[in-house]
């Protein structure tokens, strides 16, 4: 069983295909001998590449990491559909339909259609609960269920490569995206049908996959005491302007306690009313997550009104 906590911080690691999201993290619990770590956004077996994980005191940040933009490389196969809407349940032995001549210009004027907000549905064989149970359980009992829709924000699509029947595209998009149901979506919208055949994840908000390690790396830096190179503190995780708070102040944050404009030393960064801060103590510690009730050039007018909304504390 996992020990102590020993790490604290944000890390990332690169998930081979294969393995559930869920699989890693227990596979990072024993390799690093510590209980208290979970991923910030699952991928599924089938896919591979970045999971941010939380180790130590640093799952309190878990939900705001979440929800940042992810960038995927998908690879789609035309002409074969699939239940699942991906490779688990493609039936390569069917025959495929006929996919139409495609030119580079028609394929990236099809994928440009798909930019902006749009309502996603959610595949069927999902996680997600419907009267108790989850989809996937519905579906595989042979229930038909209306799976719900959901408004997601595709922010980039690219096309990388086509060779009939595999189209290789670069997606960025907002958290909760479903690129299977975008593989099939633009299978029906080509007439042809298509599946997500492969999928990687490179980027989570301002995280690469060039810094992650694997579970193999993460082993080896773990046996070599190196792992703290790698971790991440709240500061370097979460991309926010901060206020600065005076030591008095910085003790009662635990309670939770109204922030006013004798307790703020200075800000860090421009933030406008709403936006995700930080509060910071002398020492440079994240004290705790919240939202600024003002604008940051407002901070120069003492008044007396509410600067500072919790979200979650932190120390």
């Amino acid at each position: 069983m996992p020990g102590e906590d020993k790490y604290h911080g944000v890390l990332l690691l690169d998930k081979p295909a294969g393995i559930s999201s869920h699989d890693a993290v227990m596979a990072l619990r024993r390799i690093l001998n510590q209980r208290s770590i979970g991923h910030t956004g699952t991928l599924d077996p089938l896919a591979e590449g970045l999971l941010v994980m939380c180790l130590g005191k640093a799952t309190k940040i878990a939900r705001f990491i979440s929800e940042l933009n992810k960038t995927y490389e998908a690879e789609i196969f035309l002409g074969i559909k699939s239940a699942t809407y991906d490779a688990e349940g493609a039936d390569y032995n069917s025959p495929s339909s006929e996919i139409p001549d495609l030119k580079i210009t028609d394929l990236e004027v099809l994928l440009d259609s798909f930019k902006g907000i749009i309502r996603q549905k959610v595949p069927a064989f999902s996680a997600v609960k419907i009267d108790g149970k989850r989809l996937y359980q519905h579906a595989r009992r042979g229930q038909t269920v209306e799976t719900p829709l959901r408004m997601i924000e595709i922010y980039d699509i690219k096309l990388l490569a086509y060779q009939k029947p595999r189209l290789n595209i670069s997606v960025s998009c907002s958290s909760g995206t479903y690129i299977r149901t975008l593989a099939h979506d633009i299978g029906e919208a080509l007439g042809c049908g298509a599946h997500l055949s492969a999928l990687k994840r490179v980027r989570v908000g301002k995280f690469k996959i060039n810094r992650a390690l694997t579970l193999d790396a993460a082993a080896e830096r773990h046996r070599k005491n190196e792992i703290y190179e790698y971790l991440l503190s709240y500061d370097k995780a979460l991309d926010y302007s901060a206020i600065n708070i005076t030591d008095e102040f910085s003790r009662a944050v635990v309670n939770g306690r109204f922030l006013s404009w004798q307790d703020v030393v200075g800000i860090e960064g421009d933030f406008s009313r709403g936006d995700k801060v930080l509060l910071k103590n002398s020492r440079g510690e994240v004290m705790a997550v919240g939202t600024a009730a003002v604008d940051s050039k407002d901070f120069k007018s003492p008044k007396g009104e509410l600067l500072f909304n919790y979200l979650r504390v932190l120390n």
